[in-house]
């Protein structure tokens, strides 16, 4: 009977009734279960030489990763969970233009949270991988794990149109399967639907850049990399890089 009046006290007292606030907490614990998912599968596909792990397999663990990290915040929040869709629903007066700057600075933080707990969680693994150098480029390079390049010969020009074309399928599969007009999805399936649009997008649309598709997944772990040591080559485009896991 203690323990349970002294539980009911320690959930009164933590409880967060600020709405903003509750809703920038389910926006960060959502893209850092989205990345943590996501960037752990680059991480065992690339340091295990594709042996226990491929493309696909990485790209299938990032669209799961999505529906889990939807129903992780999407009460709250509406875990928008990338820049890319938070300034799509703010043009389309569906969400205050005050809130963007605060959900992608959470978006953000979340993502390098995440990258900060792959790097630990595979810590041995990269180091052995890369035998004891954090490179961004040749056969041992690592900072594919966690931001995504483009392949050899894809252009600057190319790169943007391939990052445009794909984000701008997201934002519009998104918004088609949320709008209530539409042809409705069945109730509590929105994430199963949001993840097959996704993974369809990554199978088809990823070869060029890694299918991206989302600055904070990309900005966030990119930040990580130069903080922990791959330096300032990680903002550089430079050829013989490997794609890193999709998304999102």
């Amino acid at each position: 009977m203690g323990s349970a009046s002294f539980l009911k006290k320690l959930q009164t007292l933590l409880r967060v009734r600020n709405q903003l606030v509750r809703e920038c907490l389910a926006e960060l614990l959502s893209v850092f279960v989205l990345m943590l998912i996501t960037l752990s599968g680059s991480a065992q596909m690339v340091t295990t030489s594709e042996t226990k792990g491929n493309y696909l397999s990485a790209y299938l663990a990032g669209a799961l990763a999505l529906m889990v990290a939807i129903h992780t915040g999407g009460g709250v929040s509406g875990a928008h969970l990338n820049p890319a869709f938070s300034f799509a629903v703010c043009l389309l007066e569906q969400f205050p233009w005050w809130k963007f700057p605060i959900y992608v600075a959470v978006q953000t933080l979340g993502s390098f949270i995440a990258a900060g707990a792959v790097y630990f969680l595979y810590y041995d693994a990269i180091w052995h991988y890369s035998n004891g150098t954090l490179t961004t480029s040749g056969p041992r390079e690592t900072a594919s794990i966690f931001a995504t390049y483009p392949a050899d010969y894809v252009s600057i020009a190319n790169g943007f149109l391939d990052q445009v074309i794909s984000t701008g399928m997201l934002i519009l599969g998104v918004l088609a399967i949320t709008d209530t007009r539409n042809k409705p999805v069945p109730k509590g399936l929105e994430p199963v639907a949001v993840a097959l649009l996704v993974f369809s997008i990554e199978i088809s649309m990823g070869a060029n850049c890694g299918c991206p598709m989302n600055p904070a997944r990309d900005f966030g772990p990119r930040l990580f990399t130069y903080v922990a040591g791959w330096g300032a080559e990680v903002f550089r485009w430079v050829e013989g890089r490997g794609q890193g896991g999709g998304w999102q």
